[in-house]
């Protein structure tokens, strides 16, 4: 089965791999040419120079991409070498709207359109271990689940086109809280005098356990910022839920001082710290 994946940044790089390492027939496509080049030397699938020159011919094509914009341009391009009973399965983090629009461009082509952002970060995707939320047809869903659960240990079908963007947009809703939360918790911790290391031994095996807690509560103590998801990219998930709150009616008081904290991260250098660098600014 030949499958296309478009985009290799620090997701998609793992992803593509995984579905080659699971027998599939994989082409890849990176706007920076290197990196496709990087992955096929490690991986040995091919690689060309335009979306649309990946995605022929395939029967599943799969993008992780930046934002609105480049989803917008790649997935254009992409389905001008798309043939119909194709399915294009989008994991990058974006819009309803955008899932939307997309999902009316495919359609009109004869292919399928599944939205389906991911959650797991970097290290979810080169464990092959993410979960993905997805949107569109059950038909569609149904067709391209065995090729995303190459990298996945969940994957559900939320409801129609723009669910499983709606539902991404409540995960980093979530996760804002949690880690604003975590960072007052142990900068509390830090003023009383207390051994954080061992407040997060304690607290993490009672009703304050989180995958937050768990994984970067003791990174955070020692001031270590460097584990994928950057501020940059929370911004930009953010700045998607506050737009779909002001269009749907939801009230988010805290999700966008939230937001306006990672703004200060980014002010003072840390726009490439990963989201747990909000303890930073305490």
């Amino acid at each position: 089965m030949k499958v296309a994946f478009l985009g290799l940044g620090v997701m998609g790089f793992p992803m593509a791999g995984h579905l080659k390492a699971k027998g599939y027939d994989v082409t890849v496509y990176n706007r920076t040419e290197v990196k496709a080049k990087a992955w096929s030397e490690k991986f040995g699938g091919a690689y060309q120079s335009t979306p649309a020159s990946a995605a022929a011919g395939a029967d599943f094509v799969m993008m992780c991409v930046g934002n609105d914009q480049d989803l917008r341009e790649v997935a254009a391009e992409a389905l001008k070498g798309m043939k119909a009973g194709a399915v294009l399965v989008d994991h990058t983090t974006a819009s309803a709207d955008a899932a939307r629009t997309l999902y009316a461009a495919a359609k009109a082509l004869g292919v399928a359109f599944i939205d389906a952002p991911v959650s797991g970060g970097q290290m979810g995707a080169e464990k092959g271990q993410l979960t993905i939320m997805c949107g569109g047809d059950q038909a569609a869903f149904d067709l391209a689940k065995p090729v995303m659960d190459s990298y996945a240990k969940v994957s559900t079908l939320l409801g129609a086109s723009g669910a499983g963007q709606l539902t991404k947009m409540v995960n980093q809703i979530c996760i804002a809280g949690l880690v604003q939360a975590l960072s007052e918790g142990l900068a509390f911790a830090e003023k009383a005098g207390l051994d954080g290391n061992l407040v997060l031994d304690v607290i993490s095996k009672g009703a304050a356990q989180s995958w937050q807690m768990e994984n970067r509560g003791k990174t955070m103590l020692k001031r270590e910022f460097n584990f994928g998801f950057a501020v940059d990219w929370m911004r930009k998930d953010l700045g998607i839920v506050i737009d779909e709150a002001s269009r749907n009616g939801a009230k988010l008081p805290i999700t966008a001082q939230i937001d306006q904290f990672y703004g200060e991260v980014q002010c003072v250098g840390g726009a490439r710290f990963d989201t747990s660098s909000l303890i930073t600014r305490l």
